[in-house]
């Protein structure tokens, strides 16, 4: 029996006998599931491999994330570096290095 014939056996359970508490939660649960697999087919994650698919997206977006902040840390730590830079040139034309090269 597919999860179809099963939603549909369910639905029509509830309207002939009632909705108990008990039919309406499997009719939740097995819609859930069915429209689970759906979504799952129409991205393409629905064969054997899409775990490891999952699993290789998850790595390539955290090594994105990853090179990234690396890559925003170097940044700042240069633009530090030639603030350190022009305040060091600044100080030492404040003291007169300018004349002791002369």
């Amino acid at each position: 029996m597919t999860r179809e014939d099963m939603l549909a056996r369910l639905i029509a359970q509830a309207a002939s006998e009632g909705s108990d508490l008990v039919t309406l939660r499997a009719v939740v649960e097995e819609s859930s599931e069915l429209g689970a697999r759906r979504v799952l087919e129409r991205l393409g994650l629905s064969d054997d491999g899409a775990h490891d698919d999952i699993d290789e997206l998850r790595e390539l977006l955290q090594a994105w994330r990853d090179a990234k902040a690396s890559a925003w840390k170097a940044a700042v730590e240069w633009i530090v570096r030639g603030i350190f830079a022009l305040l060091l040139v600044g100080i030492a034309y404040r003291l007169g290095v300018t004349e002791l090269v002369r």
